[in-house]
């Protein structure tokens, strides 16, 4: 059929659309080339030239810098300072064990450091960097990076470290941080990437351990790019990661100090509550360490010094130290007799110097006795055969629940290691613990605080503050996250009827004041800063029937760790309290002679604001306290120095 010439017409449109169409979509196409390949070739040059040259990026992670860790008035106690350091990653470096030898010839560095660090490197993967050295000097820093084309795969760093420059004062409570361990990983289904960088650190014990998520902080990244020979040859992006949140103590650097030197070489411990908040202004574990060796890296030598020392410098007896706690435990006694009202403040007790129960005879400390009795002299003279006989009245039940309505027998809830719950003993205890009956033997013993009952310094100085305030003080040790002050703890009433409350705190008024009281020697004469307290002596032995025959052993003929616990708590002002304290000096002797006179001066260091006043304690005394408050080596308070003793 013969084709029209309308038809070859619109065949030729179709034909030249469709070339049109298809000669278009090759420009574009051939546009689209064009513009990558100058994309390619012209403006991303350089950096296809390095890749080229098998040059490569890594994505690192940049450690955060750790919440600082402050007193109450913003003193530093746990802060950071510059490091400089060494790191190497053995995908860089290619032959170890090379690299590792070039390295030790040019920094300090012992075989037996550079066998564990490339013991570190193969056992990591290849891409990890691993910490070679810390805290070099920058000099040796220096001689790493004019070195670097020879050191394949190692990087100088600066980085940042843990420092305390309050060390010993504060190493109990603060603790210090160390690199993360298998124990450390241990339970943690997702770790945080931060914990697998080797040598990273994190808080072992104390306040770094137990708000380790709040001073960690979270980790930023950096992509930096490394030809070849694993040498850095830019940084291409950083992304900065959050810092931590620092953290506000309650506690007063300054005073903390002085207690701490207070206590000097005694094997002791002390803790100030303010018993208006709950705060603790101090607490204080004797001897101490210094954590800044920890976080170095502790020598050996070090170490069996801390460990072998009869003083224990690493338990923190302030909260894990369980003790008897002796003749202070006799307000909890009479509190419980008062309350079930088996007595009242002026019931008489006659006491020869000892009671027999069956074939039993329990001494009182006088051994002659104190004659008739009442509870104001029983505390101020400590006379044991008034709380024999209280005990049998009023049974451990009701001392047991007094006791711990006073805070014995609990462990509280503070950022710190190795809180104990002491032993606050009834029947059940002693059934569930030694499948044993209750005797009133026990009771007996309990009623003066020794047998099972045992308690912290903490939780003396709880039960001190309850008496003095009648309310339930809950302590605290964090006063502030991040400039946000944290909530007081709630303090309800005791629900101890005021009278008997008074009535103890007069008879603790009389330990110190009275014309007789045990702690007389301790009192404080300025009016306005009057204390009230009790002592306490706990046996660490038993003494023999042919012993106490003979005459009891003086502690001062007995070998040091076979002595006497001596031990104190107390309240001032005794009119409007503010602080309450507890001391236990281990093996001291006696509460009167040893603990008394430590927790005195404390507690005026509390209310003075500086050092006591002179004008604060017995004309007859002044002249001593003067000698030895100059001779304590206390810190600057500005500079944070503590000078250095000469001989002269």
């Amino acid at each position: 059929m013969k084709r029209t010439a309308r038809d070859s017409e619109e065949s030729n449109q179709r034909l030249n659309r469709r070339t049109l169409m298809l000669g278009g979509a090759m420009g574009a196409m051939i546009a689209v080339l064009g513009v990558r390949m100058r994309y390619l070739q012209v403006d991303q040059a350089d950096e296809f030239k390095l890749l080229a040259e098998e040059n490569r990026i890594n994505i690192r992670l940049i450690p955060p810098e750790r919440g600082l860790i402050q007193d109450r008035n913003g003193k530093i106690i746990a802060g950071n300072e510059q490091n400089y350091r060494v790191v190497i990653t053995r995908e860089a470096a290619g032959d170890v064990d090379l690299v590792m030898r070039r390295l030790a010839s040019i920094i300090p560095m012992t075989a037996e450091e550079m066998g564990q660090t490339i013991k570190e490197v193969n056992a990591l993967s290849a891409f990890v960097p691993v910490t070679v050295a810390e805290r070099l000097s920058w000099d040796d820093f220096s001689k790493v990076a004019v070195n670097a084309p020879a050191l394949p795969g190692v990087v100088p760093e600066v980085g940042q470290s843990r420092r305390y420059p309050l060390d010993t004062d504060f190493a109990h409570v603060v603790g210090y941080v160390g690199p993360v361990s298998e124990k450390d990983l241990e339970g943690l289904e997702s770790p945080d990437p931060l914990l697998r960088i080797p040598k990273f650190q994190i808080g072992k014990i104390g306040v770094e351990k137990w708000m380790e998520d709040t001073l960690r902080g979270e980790a930023g990244t950096k992509r930096i790019e490394v030809n070849s020979a694993g040498r850095v040859m830019r940084e291409l992006e950083r992304q900065e990661g959050d810092p931590g949140t620092d953290i506000r103590l309650t506690i007063d650097a300054d005073i903390q100090n002085f207690a701490q030197v207070r206590l000097g070489t005694e094997s002791a411990a002390v803790v100030v509550i303010d018993v208006t908040n709950g705060d603790i202004i101090c607490i204080a574990s004797a001897p101490s360490f210094d954590p800044n060796l920890f976080v170095r890296g502790i020598s050996h030598a070090d170490y069996n010094a801390l460990t072998e020392n009869d003083h224990r410098p690493l338990a923190n007896k302030t909260v894990s130290g369980a003790y008897p706690p002796g003749s202070t435990f006799k307000m909890v006694t009479a509190l419980a007799a008062l309350e079930a009202g088996v007595v009242n403040a002026d019931t008489k007790v006659s006491c020869p110097g000892y009671i027999e129960f069956g074939q039993r005879r329990f001494h009182c400390w006088k051994r002659a006795g104190h004659g008739t009795v009442r509870l104001e002299r029983s505390l101020s003279e400590s006379c044991d055969v008034y709380y024999y006989d209280l005990a049998q009245r009023v049974g451990i039940e009701k001392i047991a629940e007094m006791g711990r309505k006073l805070g014995l027998g609990r462990k509280f809830d503070l950022p710190m290691s190795a809180i104990t719950d002491g032993s606050m003993p009834d029947k059940a205890w002693k059934l569930d613990r030694y499948k044993q009956e209750w005797r009133i033997g026990d009771t007996i013993n309990a009623s003066i605080g020794q047998g099972y009952v045992l308690s912290s310094p903490l939780q003396l100085a709880v039960m001190t503050a309850r008496i003095a305030s009648g309310r339930q003080i809950t302590p605290r040790l964090v006063r502030m996250v991040h400039d946000k002050e944290l909530p007081v703890p709630d303090a309800p009433p005791l629900e101890i009827p005021p009278e008997y409350l008074a009535a103890v705190r007069a008879g603790m008024h009389a330990v110190v004041n009275g014309e007789r009281g045990t702690a007389k020697s301790s009192r404080i004469v300025d009016p306005t800063m009057v204390m009230a307290g009790k002592t306490g002596t706990s046996q660490v032995r038993n003494i023999s029937k042919a012993e106490r025959d003979s005459g009891v052993i003086s502690n001062e003929d007995l070998p040091w760790n076979r002595r006497d616990h001596a031990l104190f708590v107390g309240f001032a002002p005794f009119d409007a309290p503010r602080y309450a304290i507890s001391v236990v000096v281990e093996h001291g002797g006696g509460g009167s002679t040893a603990a008394a006179p430590i927790a005195r001066d404390i507690i005026l260091r509390c209310m003075s604001g500086g050092l006591p006043s002179l004008e604060a304690y017995p004309s007859s005394q002044r002249g001593r306290i003067e000698t030895m408050l100059k001779e304590l080596p206390l810190r600057d308070p500005v500079t944070g120095i503590t000078p250095v003793k000469t001989e002269t």
